[in-house]
C-alpha cells in the first residue's frame, strides 16, 4: 500500500468522521438536515463529472443507482431523528454496526462470500462481537428510564433505517455499475427523496426558505467527499475493496468522539473507556469479516 492510496483511503475518516458532527453543529431539524446535506452532495457530484469527464449512466443503470441514493437519503433522515434522541456519539456506532451486519449477511446468503464452514462460522462470531461493541458504546452508567425509551426509540429508527443504507449498497451491485459513473444518479436521488420528505413537512415548517438548510450544504460537501475518495480507494489499483472498506470504517471513530468532545454530549469517564472499547471490538470485527475470502 503506497502512501498516495493510504491518504485517499483515509479520506472517508475524515469525511463520514466528521459529518454527523458537522450536521448537528449547524442544527436544524431532520429536514433542514436532509435537505441541505443532499443539495450539497448534488453539487459536489456535479462538480466531479464535469471535472472527470465521466457519462452519466442511462436505462436502469441510472434507475438503479438513483434508488441506491434514494435508499441511503431514507436511511439518514432515520439517523438524523435518532440524532435527536440520543445523539451522534450514540448513534454512529450503533448504525455502523448495522451496516456491517447486513452488508455482510448479504454477502453471505447472495453473493456467496464466507465460503466454508469455518469462515462462516468466524464470521457470525465476528457479527455477534459488533452486537456486543455497539452495545457497549450505548451503555448508560447511571441511566434514566427516559433515557432508555429515546435509546430504544433511537434504535428502532435505526433498524428501520439501515434498510436503505442496504440499497444504497446493493442496487449498484444489481446494476453492475462502478460507484464513481453512479456518483451523480446517486446524488440525485439523495436530493429526490429529502425534497419528497421535506414537502410533506412544508406547512409547519418550510425548509426551503430556512437559512439552516442552506449551511448543510458543507455537510453535504464533508459527506460527498468521503464517498468519492472510498470509491477511488476501493478501486484495484488503488487499495482495494476490502482494505478500502475497513479503512471507510475508522470513521465511526471520528464521528463518535467529536461527539463527544465537540457537541459536549455527556459521556461520563467510564462510558468514554467502555465506548472505545465497544468501537475498538467494532473495528476489529468489521476487519474480519472483510478478509474472510
Amino acid at each position: 500500500m503506497n502512501s498516495v492510496a493510504l491518504l485517499i483511503g483515509l479520506g472517508p475518516l475524515i469525511g463520514w468522521g466528521i459529518y454527523p458532527t458537522v450536521t448537528s453543529k449547524f442544527g436544524g431539524r431532520p429536514t433542514n438536515q436532509i435537505f441541505g446535506s443532499t443539495l450539497g452532495t448534488l453539487i459536489f457530484a456535479i462538480v466531479y463529472m464535469m471535472i472527470s469527464g465521466l457519462s452519466i449512466p442511462t436505462g436502469m443503470q441510472f434507475f438503479l443507482s438513483l434508488l441506491s441514493g434514494a435508499g441511503w437519503a431514507f436511511g439518514q433522515i432515520m439517523s438524523f431523528k435518532a440524532f435527536r434522541l440520543v445523539g451522534s456519539s450514540r448513534v454512529m456506532p450503533i448504525t455502523t454496526a448495522l451496516q456491517l451486519i447486513v452488508t455482510a449477511l448479504w454477502g453471505v446468503f447472495v453473493l456467496g462470500n464466507w465460503p466454508g464452514l469455518a469462515f462462516k462460522i468466524i464470521g457470525f462470531l465476528a457479527l455477534i462481537v459488533i452486537i456486543i461493541g455497539a452495545t457497549m458504546t450505548a451503555w448508560e452508567e447511571n441511566g434514566s428510564e427516559d433515557s432508555s425509551a429515546n435509546l430504544k426509540k433511537a434504535v428502532i429508527l435505526l433498524v428501520i433505517g439501515v434498510v436503505g443504507y442496504w440499497g444504497y449498497s446493493a442496487a449498484p451491485q444489481a446494476a453492475h455499475i462502478d460507484g464513481m459513473h453512479a456518483f451523480l444518479p446517486q446524488a440525485i436521488g439523495m436530493v429526490l427523496v429529502a425534497v419528497i420528505y421535506c414537502a410533506f413537512d412544508i406547512k409547519e415548517h418550510n425548509v426551503f426558505t430556512n437559512p439552516v438548510s442552506y449551511k448543510q450544504i458543507i455537510s453535504g460537501f464533508f459527506f460527498a467527499f468521503a464517498a468519492l475518495t472510498y470509491l477511488v480507494s476501493a478501486q484495484p489499483n488503488m487499495n482495494g475493496l476490502a482494505t478500502g472498506f475497513v479503512l471507510s470504517q475508522t470513521s465511526v471513530v471520528l464521528a463518535t468522539l467529536t461527539g463527544i468532545y465537540v457537541l459536549r454530549e455527556k459521556k461520563t469517564p467510564k462510558e468514554t473507556v467502555v465506548t472505545i472499547i465497544g468501537l475498538v471490538l467494532i473495528l476489529i470485527s468489521a476487519c474480519v469479516t472483510v478478509f474472510l475470502k
